[in-house]
């Protein structure tokens, strides 16, 4: 399959720690960056992978770390969003064994790589923990196996989007649709996810979801998060030993 890693952003909720690198290049030990693992476990459980890093922020420092992978580079990350950076990758969308986009600051579980994304897409799906009812940053509303709607302004909510979604070929055709018509408006400052959110109002698109609340994983927005994904990984590790 193909690996869309959105590694742009400046990350500047985590300022000062981000003011010179990367929410990527977070250390979880004296030498794995957060981007590392992810390729790595990516290498691990799809041996015919592709693997694409979108970067802007500071890149050549995520350049000069992680090798072996394709390299896109957003020169206008601090005045867009993530749409403007998977606008720069759409020629990757629409693999015919799938695609796969990943936001870089998320820290998944060994077992999760291997059980859920790294497996075949039949269905077009976003990744979603149920667990999270309060204070989540970017929420879903499902009704039976679809998605309704994901916003950051939902006050009630299914679970937390958990930053990676997976699209089967005919599905990423018309996220490259979407993302190419909001760039042209001008739309360019938004989340990705917001043109899966247009797609559903639009065109009645069936997103579905994959609830990972048995899983271990995080996204990296604060100092706890930081320390929630070093324990993930020192405690994969010594199970690896």
């Amino acid at each position: 399959m193909t690996y869309i890693i959105l590694a742009a952003g400046r990350g500047i909720r985590l300022n000062p720690l981000t003011i010179k690198n990367p929410k990527a290049l977070f250390k979880l030990d004296s030498e794995t960056t957060l981007i590392e693992k992810t390729v790595a476990l990516i290498r691990r459980y799809d041996v015919e992978n592709r693997i694409v890093v979108v970067v802007g922020f500071q890149h050549k420092k995520i350049e000069d770390v992680l090798a072996g992978v394709e390299y896109i580079f957003n020169p206008f990350y601090d005045v867009t969003n993530s749409v403007a950076s998977l606008w720069f990758a759409r020629k990757y969308l629409g693999s015919s064994d799938g695609t796969v986009i990943i936001n870089a600051d998320v820290m998944m579980s060994e077992s999760l790589m291997r059980e859920i994304i790294c497996q075949p897409i039949t269905r077009p799906v976003v990744l979603i923990d149920s667990s999270i009812k309060t204070n989540g940053d970017y929420n879903v509303e499902v009704s039976d196996d679809n998605i309704l709607v994901m916003s950051k302004e939902l006050e009630e909510y299914y679970g937390e989007y958990a930053g990676v979604t997976l699209l089967d070929v005919n599905s990423a055709l018309k996220l490259k649709d979407e993302i190419i018509s909001m760039v042209d408006s001008g739309d360019y400052n938004q989340w990705y996810e917001n043109a899966l959110v247009r797609m559903i109002f639009s065109e009645d698109f069936k997103l579905g979801y994959v609830d990972i609340c048995d899983y271990d994983w995080t996204e990296i927005d604060d100092v706890n998060d930081l320390l929630h994904a070093k324990k993930i990984h020192i405690r994969e590790e010594s199970l690896n030993m």
